[in-house]
C-alpha cells in the first residue's frame, strides 16, 4: 500500500521548541542492545525527573536544576559530564529532602518506572499496621523500578536506598503505576499476562492478581480518583477495572493491533490509548464510546494493513495536565501534539527511534526517551482554554458521564458540559 503524507489542515502546523537533551554516554564498544530508554517519569511534586539510561541504570536528577542547566549551557547535556554534574547526596540529615542527583544500579534491564508519594491519612488495608517495617511519612518519595527478570525494586528517592524487593511476576514488568491518592498502592503490568496490586504501606504485600489478558500486558494507568484502572496489551486488548472491588468493568473494542500505552485525562472523563494500528483513540471510559481518533497515516489504513507492519506504529501517548492536549510518539520519527477537539496535530517535533513520552508535572514540558538511552525535551502548546473546557473539567472531576446526563438542566447545558463525538 502506498504511503501518503499526513493530512495537513489549512492552518500551518507549528514546530515545537526544543528545551534540551540529556544524551546517554556511550563507550566505543558499547552494545546497542540494552541501552533502550523504555520509560521516563516526573515526580508528583515536580522535584525529580527519572529515566532508564540503559544497562540496568536509572538516573534521577532534580528537575528544576535540570531546566537551569539547559538555560545556562544550551540544550545539550551529556549526562556523565563532570562540568554539568549536579552535587551528590551528602550525609547531612538536614539535607535529607533536598533534591540531589542519583544513579541507581537496578541489577537488570529496567523496563518501567513510577514515582509514588505518601499521604499519612491513607492507611494500609492491612489491620496489623504495628508490625510494618516501614512507616512512610508525608515527605516520603519512592521510586518503583520494573525489571527484565520480573522483579520490582522500591527505592528511597532522597537517599537512593533499596527498601523493598517485590518478587512474584515470572516475566518482564512492562509498566508500573501508583494510585494518585497517596495510598502507595502500586499496580504492575507484565508479559506474564497479569496485573498485580501491591500495598507498599503493608511492606509491599501483594493484594490481588488481575487476570483477563490473553497475552502480554504493555501498560496500565489509574484514573485521577484512583477508582478505575486501564490496562492495555497485545491482541487489541483494552480493559477497565474497578479498583475498589478488583473486578473488570468492561473491555473496549476498536483497535486493530496491539495496544501499547494508555493515559487518563486529569478530570478522569477521557481515556487515551495508543496502538500499533497507527491510531490514538480518545474514549469515554464510563460508556466505552470512542470520541476522537488521531490518525498517524493518511488515508487511514484498512484493518488488515493496520494489523501488520505499517511503519507508523504509535509507541506512546500522554495526556497533558491542562486536559486539552495529548502527545503521541510514533515510528515515523515524529512527536505530535493534539488538541482533544481537533483531528490534526497543533505542533510537531522530529524524533528518531522514540519509545516513550511523559508530560512534566506542570504540563509545560514533554520528555521523550529513545533507543539509545537519551531523553529529549520540548515546550508544550500553551493555549488559553475555553470556558466550556474549564466547565467540563470542573464538573467531570466529581461526576461520571451517567451522572452528568441525569442532571436536571436544559439539554443545551448538558451538551455544553459533555465531551461529544
Amino acid at each position: 500500500m502506498a504511503s501518503f503524507p499526513p493530512r495537513v489542515n489549512e492552518k500551518e502546523i507549528v514546530r515545537s521548541r526544543t528545551i534540551g537533551e540529556l544524551l546517554a554516554p556511550a563507550a566505543p564498544f558499547d552494545k546497542k542492545c540494552g541501552r533502550e530508554n523504555w520509560t521516563v517519569a516526573f515526580a508528583p511534586d515536580g522535584s525529580y525527573f527519572a529515566w532508564s539510561q540503559g544497562h540496568r541504570t536509572v538516573k534521577l536528577v532534580p528537575w528544576s536544576q535540570c531546566l537551569k542547566n539547559f538555560l545556562l549551557h544550551g540544550t545539550k547535556n551529556i549526562t556523565n559530564s563532570s562540568s554539568l554534574r549536579l552535587s551528590r547526596q551528602n550525609s547531612d540529615g538536614a539535607q535529607k529532602n533536598k533534591p540531589h542527583e542519583h544513579i541507581i544500579d537496578c541489577g537488570d534491564i529496567v523496563w518501567s518506572l513510577a514515582f509514588g508519594s505518601s499521604v499519612p491519612e491513607k492507611q494500609s488495608r492491612c489491620v496489623n499496621i504495628e508490625w510494618h517495617r516501614f512507616r512512610f511519612g508525608q515527605d516520603q518519595l519512592l521510586l518503583a523500578t520494573g525489571l527484565n527478570n520480573g522483579r520490582i525494586k522500591i527505592w528511597d528517592v532522597y537517599t537512593g536506598k533499596l527498601l523493598l524487593n517485590l518478587v512474584d511476576h515470572s516475566e518482564v514488568v512492562r509498566d508500573l503505576t501508583f494510585a494518585p491518592d497517596g495510598s502507595l498502592i502500586l499496580v504492575s503490568a507484565s508479559r506474564d499476562k497479569t496485573l498485580r496490586v501491591w500495598d507498599l504501606k503493608d511492606d509491599g504485600n501483594m493484594m490481588k492478581v488481575l487476570r483477563g489478558h490473553q497475552n502480554w500486558v504493555y501498560s496500565c494507568a489509574f484514573s485521577p480518583d484512583s477508582s478505575m484502572l486501564c490496562s492495555v496489551g497485545a491482541s487489541k486488548a483494552v480493559f477497565l477495572w474497578n479498583m475498589d472491588k478488583y473486578t473488570m468493568i468492561r473491555k473496549l473494542e476498536g483497535h486493530h493491533h496491539d495496544v501499547v500505552a494508555c493515559d487518563f485525562s486529569p478530570d478522569g472523563a477521557l481515556l487515551a490509548t495508543a496502538s500499533y494500528d497507527t491510531r490514538v483513540y480518545i474514549w469515554d471510559p464510563h460508556t466505552g464510546d470512542i470520541l476522537m481518533e488521531f490518525g498517524h497515516l493518511f488515508p487511514p489504513p484498512t484493518p488488515i494493513f493496520a494489523g501488520g507492519a505499517n511503519d507508523r506504529w504509535v509507541r506512546s501517548v500522554s495526556f497533558s495536565h491542562d486536559g486539552l492536549h495529548v502527545a503521541s510518539l510514533a515510528d515515523d520519527k515524529m512527536v505530535r501534539f493534539w488538541r482533544i477537539d481537533e483531528d490534526y496535530p497543533v505542533q510537531v517535533a522530529p524524533l528518531s527511534n522514540g519509545l516513550c513520552c511523559a508530560f512534566s508535572t506542570d504540563g509545560s514540558v514533554l520528555a521523550a526517551g529513545t533507543h539509545d538511552g537519551s531523553v529529549y525535551f520540548w515546550a508544550t502548546p500553551r493555549q488559553v482554554p475555553s470556558l466550556q473546557h474549564l466547565c467540563r473539567m470542573s464538573i467531570r472531576r466529581v461526576m461520571p458521564t451517567q451522572e452528568v446526563q441525569e442532571l436536571p438542566v436544559p439539554s443545551k447545558v448538558l451538551e455544553f458540559l459533555s465531551y461529544r463525538i
